[in-house]
């Protein structure tokens, strides 16, 4: 039997969905238009929208980094958050497996805490890590970000968990059978399966630092070590044409990691249903 499909109920689902869809937009077009302002402040703007475009913000964005480096920026973003993507998803996923596929007496404990202390914001350990960072050495370090930002992040292991959960066991108890190490099962079994989840884990473990601001701004002191976040938000008043230019820019590589890794993810979830 045909469904009736009242014209008036379409027409203003389709009007709530256009306006939603025009709210989220407009102030990423706002942004894109700000950053080809020729004037470079937003004092000349012409109500939401500047009286003029160029394209020299851009060109200034990568040529005068003379006070505002924003190439080397873009590099020690680039670096913390690659680093980070590296070293926490694979935390992650070790943290993940072991909870969900091995059974000890601390295993419940350590569930339950983890989970409460996720309740908490991580603000709240900025003293703790300060002073931490401080006697180990680490500030204006890189790669002390890396550290912090890869342990930090098996504290977030339950979504891993959850899909090593979907798994059937059985699949380890035929390895081990055969005479199958849990490395060998681990390694050549559950993560060829888990494609999916591990580029999940790599785009959060990328974009969290990639976009950050309170860390480096705590631990990076020095202008030629901050993040693309810590040298914009430093950047005058009269420079927002740069500031606009610098955040779209910023935006690419997470755009272009997105895309190529959804790709994974939609073959790996189609290839993991053909074979169930």
């Amino acid at each position: 039997m045909k469904k009736y499909h009242d014209p008036v109920d379409t027409a203003v689902t389709y009007i709530i969905l256009i306006v939603v869809a025009f709210v989220f937009f407009f102030p990423c077009l706002w942004i894109i238009l700000a950053s080809f302002s020729k004037s470079g402040s937003i004092y000349s703007f012409d109500g939401f929208f500047p009286k003029s475009y160029s394209l020299d913000t851009f060109k200034k964005l990568f040529t005068d980094t003379r006070m505002y480096n924003y190439p080397r920026w873009f590099l020690n973003t680039l670096i913390i958050a690659a680093g980070s993507c590296v070293l926490g998803t694979f935390l992650t996923i070790l943290t993940a497996y072991t909870m969900s596929r091995f059974r000890f007496k601390a295993r419940k404990p350590l569930m339950k805490a983890t989970m409460i202390l996720g309740m908490f914001p991580s603000f709240m350990g900025m003293t703790a890590v300060y002073l931490l960072m401080t006697q180990f050495g680490l500030i204006n370090k890189p790669w002390g970000l890396i550290l912090i930002y890869a342990a930090g992040a098996p504290m977030g292991y339950l979504t891993q968990k959850g899909y090593f959960d979907t798994i059937p066991k059985a699949i380890d108890e035929a390895a081990k059978i055969d005479g199958a190490t849990n490395f060998q099962i681990f390694t050549k079994i559950n993560l060829p399966l888990s494609r999916p989840i591990i580029v999940y884990t790599a785009l959060t473990s990328f974009t969290w630092p990639w976009s950050d601001f309170i860390l480096p701004k705590l631990l990076l002191k020095e202008k030629n070590l901050y993040t693309v976040a810590v040298g914009l938000m430093s950047l005058d008043e009269t420079e927002f044409a740069r500031f606009a230019a610098g955040s779209v820019f910023i935006a690419v590589p997470i755009i272009i990691l997105y895309f190529a890794l959804v790709k994974n993810l939609v073959e790996s979830i189609s290839a993991g249903a053909v074979k169930g």
